[in-house]
């Protein structure tokens, strides 16, 4: 057992949700979204409300400023080839205003986070403007 696995902790309700979104979104026409936060006293990581994004501006609006997230995304997007693909990424948003002892909380978790939430890749975000590149990012990376 990691010692992540062993500080930070999943509910099984939060377990299923991961897994329910993570099934539920593969033949999504739109883009979802979920946000996910660690609670600092307790160390439980758990989705901040029962919100389904589908929108990348209301999801931008939602992120605090000073506050790391972590975000579940599927993202259909049409490759060049013409073939739909939906990845299904962990946003790591980590804005650079946020103290360092948050800095440290989320990344300590964000293995654990990633191979829970059994995503293909992170990718990180400085600041929700990154979320207006996100396609190019997904598409590029294929």
């Amino acid at each position: 057992m990691s010692s992540e696995s062993r500080l930070y902790t999943f509910s099984p309700e939060t377990k299923e949700k991961l897994r329910k979104f993570r099934l539920g979104t593969s033949r999504a026409k739109d883009p979802q979204a979920v946000i996910y936060q660690i609670d600092k006293h307790t160390l439980e990581i758990a989705q901040v409300d029962d919100e389904v994004y589908t929108n990348m501006q209301e999801l931008a609006d939602e992120l605090p400023d000073h506050s790391p997230r972590y975000v579940l995304l599927s993202y259909p997007l049409t490759l060049p080839s013409g073939r739909l693909s939906v990845p299904y990424v962990l946003l790591y948003y980590l804005p650079v205003t946020c103290n360092a002892e948050l800095r440290m909380l989320y990344a300590g978790a964000k293995e654990l986070m990633r191979n829970t939430a059994e995503t293909g890749k992170v990718i990180e975000m400085a600041e929700t403007e990154d979320l207006e590149k996100i396609e190019e990012k997904l598409g590029g990376e294929q």
